[in-house]
């Protein structure tokens, strides 16, 4: 299992291969607000287990199990994104929230979180309820 640290590189570095087409350690360093030297030893680990394939200076590319994990990673950031928005969290602490729960929480609750949003999109009088009682409290 990949550590919190493991998943954020290699959630950053599937960000910017989406975005950029390619991932440079400077690059990975600037978006996770790292030394460039932290993020040369994770490449180096992620290489090793498999993640990646890294070439000093020649860049990186995420091997299928990265890809697939990278993925899996951002879709994770967005559904939380998207369920504490829906709940009606204040947006200015939506991204910080996310990033403090993203990794405590098992796939199992993920994928409730998931069912849980479909259901409240399928459901809208539940968000219209969730906002009602947001107004309530703050009050």
């Amino acid at each position: 299992m990949p550590t919190p640290s493991m998943e954020d590189h290699i959630e950053q570095i599937y960000l910017l291969i989406a975005n950029k087409g390619y991932a440079r350690v400077s690059d990975i360093a600037e978006a996770l607000s790292v030394l460039p030297s932290s993020v040369t030893k994770m490449v180096q680990k992620l290489d090793k287990d498999g993640y990646l394939v890294y070439e000093k200076y020649r860049g990186l590319t995420l091997t299928p199990k990265g890809e697939k994990l990278g993925k899996r990673l951002v879709q994770r950031h967005e559904l939380l994104e998207q369920f504490l928005r829906m709940i009606g969290v204040d947006e200015e602490r939506i991204y910080d929230d996310v990033e403090g729960i993203e990794h405590h929480l098992s796939w199992n609750s993920i994928d409730r979180i998931a069912d849980l949003v479909q259901v409240m999109e399928e459901n809208p009088d539940i968000v219209k309820k969730l906002e009602a009682s947001k107004t309530q409290h703050n009050l």
